[in-house]
Order: structure tokens, then C-alpha cells, then sequence
């Protein structure tokens, strides 16, 4: 148990900014320094955490598995908020939002990056502010992945690349410093990536930029000791420990014409933190993605495997020598870098004990290697892949015996019995998937994906063409693909744990459409369901032991946390915090903060008490402005009794989420333009050569139609009578999914007409081309039924017996009258006065003229505040002559708790 302690460390009385101009400094290995660097109580290699949690990563192994066993699946029920911090309101304070941080907890006090990208430190017991450092001259790094500590200071970034360190007990600046390499070069963008404290030395990662390095600084003075480039100097030797040299820029291609080096404008640069192997000396960092020459997806200009790039590299930790890697894929054309932090553990393989490192994430593999020698410790063979000859593809990728997610999209059939279907399932018309007569999506050798062929060598046993599996290779015609990437585990940290050997994996469903030129790395397929969950899998074999599809996309910093109790902690963006079963993966607790949290959950103990504390801040990955943003630090505890402001412990139910890829535009009511679709035209009113047979995104016009239920929707195809000089030339579809209400191929000239008898969102793309795609919005005008309301008892009483959040249950009932002749049909919501989401019913029973609706009290509580509330109930119902209409009511009630 850690008593805790009075006096916070560090040297209270700096105060002054010490600025550190970038030192053009020999390599680390000339270098003196400090004799005894001071670590924080509980930092190591691989033991569990215990009552700290001193790095983002938990230990320096990045298991984020801590010892702690108070919190158990007996007591859940009892774990409640004990406080919540608004980051933003402490002074200086500002009105921001939005933070993809995970804190650090050092003798009880938390460190963790604020919404604007400064730095404060809390309270671990109250949750007070014990110093803020925010808005310094030079500005700040916006978006943060946290803090280190060690030798008395807490290390960041900032504005204008800098590297800066603080001093612990009271935030001032205690030096600042923009590092460039021995030579004076320019080592990229350093200020998102955690950074990592180990033995007197500060690790920095750079990001964003065509090329960035992970730097060593020394943490007394933040000196340059040493760097590393993702994509390596012209000519530069490297020796691994097996005594092989070789010539890493060979592999990116010669130089071109016009002097570009492809490997020193080819990105490949670290998003996320290294983790430290102690026992071996080594520091082990992932590389992302090459994009140069010319982008992303085009790889005609760099013929090779193009190292150090989706790699994973080991190096010594105090000098940056080089000690061996591991690439992951070679010669990458669909940004599938696996870059989460890597997770180190020793673990027993076929009875013989391994020090391994987990790595993998986008590509959905996990690639189990061994720490001394970079060498797989579980199979993994180079398969067969499709290649495209101007893509320069190399005929084979490394892929492990076991797979954790799908290799291939699912091209299943259209049907409104069958919604939303197989995560992965694939959007119609991509790849040449066409929907027949019944809905079954066949391929099409016909379709826009002939163009292709000349260029694609299959391997033997292969289908023939391309099915939406990974790696498959694509040039300029789209082709959808998974995991992408947005989808696999992208960035989001795994965890180990010690008792189960079991590793936790998040992840995200999102197929991607590959071309040259698509933005973004890729197209993620408009109208496809943005989902996700977590499984677990044997450290030792590699096998699924347990996977929960909650449900929203988990792969962007909801990363899990693990306990010894065999507990699993982690956040959702939906702003629900969970603790799941460890073994099996079970939901036990859930607890909503309010806002979406991207950033993974600590637990650190006091005074004998175990706390757990997220931050819940919000970001946009992969829902955008759906998102709800915050800036909230909260922390349980059991028997906690923090209270919010509507009375209740938890926070409102954020707002619904875009789970659906959205089409782009504004949404444009049907009556303004006749209810009328035109499509394959990136211009509604355009007469122009750029304008006809579009196959951008906004090809459909408009791409957003609302219109009420019962309207009839023209879409055409238009030809000379719409526009007499450049009229569409080829035939074009409009293709309904996945519900499949339509599918039709309309040559020049040609309409359709659609009735929409139902409220909802209908998607639909081109068989021409699957680029451009609309939505009709169907909507539901509420009429109100003034007194048809009545909530019983009349009173609410939401009140807990026990005081916890855990405690509020029963039911809420309400009874709505409808009018004569009509029906209950479906979607019966309760809005409340706090969020905008609103609640679904649990149980309705639909009698003549009246329905009876009852929802989880659970779900209410939060919602609503003490006092009078106002309360509306909708439901859809069929008018006595079949059609859907929306019935509304509000009633005000007491609400008691």
C-alpha cells in the first residue's frame, strides 16, 4: 500500500523559462551525463503496475496491466465517481475541447494533457488542480497522446516542434528545446506522440510531416543524444545483430530524375510511442506508411519493399544503434502501417520461455516477435497476393498462421431482413459486386474494373479477380479493400495481462476504397456502418479466445486497461466507460461520462483506496462532428458519491453518433428541386465536359435529398433534354443498399420513380462507377397530441437506494392514447431535457388506442434533472388508411431522486 505523501517531488522554486535552442550536438555515445537519474516510484520494464501509473503505456512494456486487486467483479456494483474535473475551466482557462490523451499517475497526482495541448496535474483523491501550464508564448501541440516523468519533471511538446520540460511539483518551465539532428537536420514534426522517459533519457516521436525521426534527448538539459529516420539517408548502412549489413534506401528505388529521394520524402515516420525493453537495453519503435513518389497509394515511382516503413525497429535505448527490425508490409499502397505502441511480454511458447513484442494493428494481424533477434516467435509466411505491375507490388506479404480479424470484405446480399448485416460486409458495386435480380451481389468482369486486367498477375488458386481482400492491389479504379486504414486496431494501445495471458486487441470495421488520388489515404465507402469492439488472444498460440463487437469503432485511442482481478477497463467514444470480464470478454459495468473518450483508462491506488480515472474529451475519429466533445477527467472509486449537476452520478447520454459513413453536402429538401436525383453529375446545373458521367463523391446531385414520407422520387439519368451539350454518355445506376428497395441501370435520358413509404436513410451509389453515392433522407413530421401523455406513477422517482449509479433500476412507464383507427407502428423514443439522444424503449404493448411504453429507469436518470422535467414521447404509427405518420406528447413530471 503507498502512503501518500505531503510533499509532491520536484524543486519548488523554479520559475523562470530556461529556452534551449535547438544543439547542434555530437551523437549520444560523446555525451556526458547526469550521474543518477531519478525515476518514478513504480517505472519498470514488465512488472505490473501498482499504485502509480507512471507511463502511458502503464510500464514501460506499454502492457497496461496493473496489480491492483481491490476492484473486483464481486464489488463492481459499488464503483461510482468519486470527482470530476473540467480540465478547461482551471486557470489560465480556456473553452476547449477534444483530446486523444491517456494521463500518467505519479505518487497519487495525475499528469495528463489538456484540450488546448498544455499540461496539468490533479489530485488523485480530490481531484484539484495542483498546477497548470498552459498558452506559453511559442504556443501549443493541440492534439496530445501524453505526458512522461522522470528525474523530478514532466516532459511534453509544443508549439513550433519543441520539446519541453516542466517542472513536476509546480508546472514552470524548467527547459525548451527544438531538436535537430548532429548535422543540424531537420528530424519532422514532433508534437502529437506521447513521449517516453527511461533512465535519464526522453524519447520524442515525430509525426505528420513527409519524413520525421524518433529523437533521444537527455532529460537534464533536453540535449541531443541521438535520432532515427523511418525513412533512411541515401547510401546509410545498417548492421543488425546478426552481423548482416545492408542498404535500407536501396529498397525505396533509385533516385529520380529530378533529384527526388523517395526514402527522405516518404513519410514512414512514428505516430506513436516506443516501448523500452530494461532487461535488453533496447528501444522499440513502429514506423508508419510510405507516401511519396507520388502519394500514398501510387507507388509507381518507388519499385521495393521501402524500409524502415510499416517496420518495427529495435535500437540500443542509450546510443540508437541499430540492433534489428521487422517489416510488417512490404512496399505498402494502402496506408495499413501497424503504429500502435508495441506491447512487450515474456510469455511460454511451446514449453520454452520467449521475450516477445506484439505488433500489428491496421492490417488486423498480430505479429508475435521475438525481443533478441526481431525473428517471429509464432509462424508467419510470406502468402501469394495479387499484384499489379505499375504498382511495383511485391509478389508476397508476411502473413501470421492465425488471424484475429477477416482477410476480406463480405459481399452479402440486399434485403431489408438483413440490416445492418456482417460487420465487414462490403458496399455494393465496389470491386465489381453487382446486385442481381435477388439482391445477391455476384461479380461483374464487365464492370469498371476490366480496366485493370492487362496489368494483374494472380496467384495460383487464386478466384481471378479481386474480392475485397487485404492487399489487394488497386491503381487508378477504386477498390474496396479491409481493414484499412481506419479500421484493424489503427492507433489504439493493446493490453497483456499477466493472469490471463491474454491480449486485448480494440479495433474498428471500416472498409477502404484504395485509388490514386483519393484523399485521406483512401476512400472509406460512403453508407457502409462504422463499427467495432475488442477481442482477446493467447499470447502464446495466437488464437481468438473471446471477441465483444460492441459496437462502435474502438481502433482510435480506446485502448484497454487490465487488472489482476481479471478485470478489463476501457472507454468508448459513445462516452461510456466498461468493465468487461477478462477471461470472457463479458460486459460487467458501464458508466457514461457524458463525452467521447479517446484515450485509455488508469487505475493507481492511495491511502489503500484504488481509483480508476479516464479522460473523457471527445475527437472526431471516425464519426467527425457527431462526436461529442469534452474536457472532463473523471475518477471511481468503490462507494464513491460524486454527484453531477442534474442530481444523477453519470453524465447525459452523448449525442447519436454518424454510425453510418456520410454522404458530403448539405442536405437539400426534396421540394426544391423536384424531388429529383440526377445522377453520375458532380453539377446540378453545369453544362459541362467536367461535369458529365462524374465518378467523384458528390456525383449523385444532390447527394443529400430530404423529403417527407409518401414522396415519389425521380432519379435520372440525364441526357441532351437536361443538358443539350454535354449530356451524360453512359448508362448509370442508382443501386439501393443494403436494403436493396431498388436497382436500376438507366441509359441517357432515362428516369426512374421511387415511392418512399417509410421514414429512414436509403443509400445508393452507381454500378458505373461506385465513387459517387446519395442519400434520401426519408423523414416523419411530429404531430403533436396535446394531453395524450401520461407518465404513472405520476411522479418519478429515479432515486438510489444505495446512493451509486448502480443502483438506480426499475422502470419508467408511460401510457400514450392514439386516435381513433390508428396503430403503433415502431420507434417509440422518450426526448429528455439533458441530451439529445434519445432513449429507446425497453418494452411496448400496443392495445386499441392506446400504446403502453416502459424504458430502463437506469437510462432515464441521467438524462433528466431533479424537479419539474419536461418530457416527450414519439412513436411511429400507420393512419387508419396504412400510412406512416409520427405521433408526439409531452407531459411535465416531477422528477424525484
Amino acid at each position: 500500500m503507498r502512503k501518500r505523501l505531503t510533499m509532491r517531488l520536484g524543486t519548488a522554486g523554479i520559475g523562470a523559462l530556461v529556452a534551449v535552442l535547438a544543439i547542434a550536438a555530437s551523437p549520444a555515445y560523446g555525451m556526458t551525463r547526469p550521474a543518477d537519474p531519478v525515476p518514478p516510484a513504480g517505472l519498470s520494464g514488465l512488472e505490473p503496475t501498482g499504485a502509480d501509473m507512471p507511463t502511458v503505456g502503464g510500464n514501460l512494456g506499454n502492457q497496461h496491466y496493473s496489480g491492483l486487486t481491490q476492484i473486483t467483479a464481486e464489488n463492481l456494483d459499488e464503483l461510482a465517481p468519486t470527482w470530476r474535473t473540467h480540465l478547461s475551466a482551471v486557470a489560465p482557462a480556456s473553452a476547449n475541447v477534444g483530446q486523444q490523451t491517456t494521463p500518467i499517475v505519479v505518487d497519487g497526482v495525475i499528469y495528463v494533457d489538456t484540450p488546448s495541448g498544455g499540461v496539468i496535474a490533479v489530485d488523485g483523491v480530490t481531484g484539484d488542480a495542483i498546477w497548470k501550464w498552459d498558452k506559453p508564448a511559442y504556443g501549443t501541440s493541440t492534439t496530445r497522446r501524453g505526458v512522461s516523468a522522470g528525474d523530478g519533471k514532466i516532459f511534453t511538446l509544443a508549439g513550433g516542434n519543441r520539446v519541453v520540460a516542466l517542472d513536476q511539483a509546480t508546472g514552470a518551465e524548467v527547459w525548451a528545446v527544438q531538436p535537430t539532428g548532429a548535422n543540424g537536420e531537420d528530424l519532422g514534426r514532433v508534437g502529437k506522440v506521447a513521449t517516453v522517459y527511461y533512465d535519464g533519457i526522453v524519447y520524442a516521436h515525430a509525426a505528420d510531416g513527409d519524413r520525421g525521426a524518433v529523437v533521444a534527448l537527455d532529460a537534464s538539459d533536453g540535449h541531443y543524444l541521438w535520432h532515427f529516420f523511418g525513412g533512411p539517408k541515401r547510401g546509410e548502412l545498417f548492421t543488425g545483430l546478426d552481423g548482416v549489413t545492408f542498404d535500407a534506401s536501396a529498397t525505396w528505388g533509385p533516385v529520380q530524375a529530378d533529384g527526388t529521394d523517395c526514402a527522405e520524402e516518404g513519410g514512414a515516420t512514428s505516430w506513436m510511442h516506443g516501448a523500452v525493453d530494461t532487461e535488453l537495453g533496447t528501444y522499440i519503435m513502429t514506423f508508419g506508411n510510405a507516401r511519396s513518389c507520388t502519394s500514398s497509394q501510387n507507388a509507381s515511382g518507388r519499385p521495393g519493399d521501402n524500409l524502415f516503413s510499416d517496420t518495427m525497429v529495435a535500437v540500443d535505448a542509450r546510443t540508437g544503434a541499430f540492433k534489428w527490425h521487422y517489416q510488417s508490409i512490404h512496399h505498402d499502397v494502402w496506408d495499413m502501417d501497424n503504429v500502435h505502441p508495441p506491447t512487450l511480454a515474456d510469455i511460454t511458447v511451446d514449453g520454452e520461455e520467449r521475450k516477445v513484442a506484439f505488433y500489428g494493428s491496421k492490417s488486423g494481424h498480430q505479429f508475435v516477435i521475438d525481443r533478441t533477434d526481431g525473428k517471429p516467435v509464432l509462424p508467419v509466411t510470406e502468402q501469394p497476393v495479387i499484384t499489379d505491375s505499375r504498382q511495383h507490388n511485391t509478389a508476397t506479404q508476411p502473413m501470421p498462421e492465425t488471424r484475429l480479424l477477416p482477410d476480406c470484405v463480405v459481399w452479402e446480399k440486399l434485403g431489408a431482413d438483413n440490416i445492418p448485416g456482417n460487420p465487414w460486409r462490403g458496399v455494393p458495386n465496389y470491386n465489381g459486386y453487382q446486385a442481381d435480380a435477388e439482391g445477391n451481389l455476384v461479380f461483374s468482369p464487365d464492370s469498371y474494373v476490366s480496366v485493370d486486367e492487362p496489368f494483374l498477375t494472380y496467384p495460383a488458386g487464386s478466384s481471378g479477380h479481386r474480392e475485397g481482400c487485404l492487399y489487394d492491389p488497386q491503381f487508378e479504379a477504386p477498390i474496396l479493400s479491409t481493414t484499412s486504414q481506419n479500421g484493424g486496431g489503427d492507433w489504439s494501445n493493446n493490453s497483456y495481462s499477466q493472469s490471463t495471458n491474454l491480449v486485448y486487441f480494440p479495433y474498428g470495421t471500416n472498409p477502404v476504397a484504395h485509388y490514386d488520388g483519393a484523399a485521406a489515404n483512401g476512400l472509406r465507402a460512403i453508407g457502409q456502418y462504422q463499427t467495432g469492439g475488442i477481442l482477446a488472444y493467447d499470447a502464446s498460440t495466437g488464437e481468438v479466445a473471446w471477441r465483444n463487437h460492441l459496437g462502435t469503432d474502438m481502433s482510435h485511442g480506446q485502448g484497454p486497461l487490465t487488472t489482476a482481478s481479471d478485470l478489463l477497463f476501457v472507454g468508448q467514444i459513445d462516452g461510456r466507460v466498461l468493465a468487461m470480464d477478462a477471461a470472457t470478454g463479458d460486459v460487467l459495468w458501464e458508466f457514461q461520462t457524458g463525452s467521447g473518450i479517446s484515450g485509455a483508462p488508469v487505475t493507481y491506488e492511495v491511502d489503500g483506496e484504488q481509483y480508476v480515472a479516464v479522460i473523457a474529451a471527445g475527437s472526431t475519429n471516425p464519426y467527425g462532428g457527431s462526436v461529442t466533445q469534452g474536457d472532463s477527467l473523471w475518477s471511481f472509486k468503490l462507494g464513491g458519491d460524486y454527484t453531477t449537476e442534474s442530481g444523477s452520478q453519470e453524465g447525459p447520454a452523448t449525442a447519436p453518433l454518424t454510425i453510418r459513413r456520410p454522404v458530403g453536402g448539405a442536405a437539400v429538401e426534396g421540394s426544391t428541386v423536384g424531388n429529383t436525383v440526377l445522377l453520375a453529375r458532380s453539377s446540378r446545373t453545369a453544362d459541362t465536359a467536367a461535369s458529365r458521367d462524374s465518378v467523384s463523391q458528390n456525383g449523385m446531385q444532390p447527394t443529400h435529398l430530404r423529403v417527407p414520407v409518401g414522396t415519389t422520387v425521380t432519379f435520372r439519368n440525364p441526357g441532351a433534354e437536361t443538358f443539350p451539350n454535354f449530356p451524360n454518355t453512359k448508362a448509370h445506376c442508382a443501386t439501393q443498399f443494403f436494403e436493396g428497395e431498388f436497382n436500376v441501370k438507366l441509359q441517357p435520358g432515362e428516369t426512374y420513380q421511387h415511392t418512399f413509404d417509410r421514414a429512414g436513410e436509403y443509400f445508393f451509389n452507381d454500378c458505373t462507377d461506385p465513387r459517387p453515392t446519395g442519400k434520401i433522407e426519408v423523414y416523419l413530421v411530429p404531430q403533436d397530441q396535446p394531453g395524450a401523455l401520461k407518465f404513472t406513477p405520476g411522479t418519478l422517482q429515479l432515486g438510489s437506494e444505495t446512493g451509486l449509479f448502480t443502483g438506480v433500476d426499475g422502470k419508467v412507464s408511460a401510457h400514450f392514447e392514439l386516435p381513433a383507427g390508428y396503430t403503433y407502428d415502431s420507434g417509440a423514443v422518450l426526448v429528455t431535457p439533458l441530451s439529445s439522444a434519445p432513449i429507446v424503449a425497453s418494452k411496448v404493448t400496443a392495445n386499441k388506442n392506446r400504446v403502453i411504453v416502459q424504458f430502463d429507469a437506469d437510462d432515464v436518470d441521467n438524462n433528466v434533472p431533479a424537479g419539474e422535467a419536461a418530457l416527450t414521447l414519439r412513436i411511429n404509427v400507420l393512419n387508419p388508411a396504412g400510412v406512416q405518420e409520427q405521433l408526439s406528447s409531452t407531459a411535465t413530471v416531477p422528477v424525484v431522486k
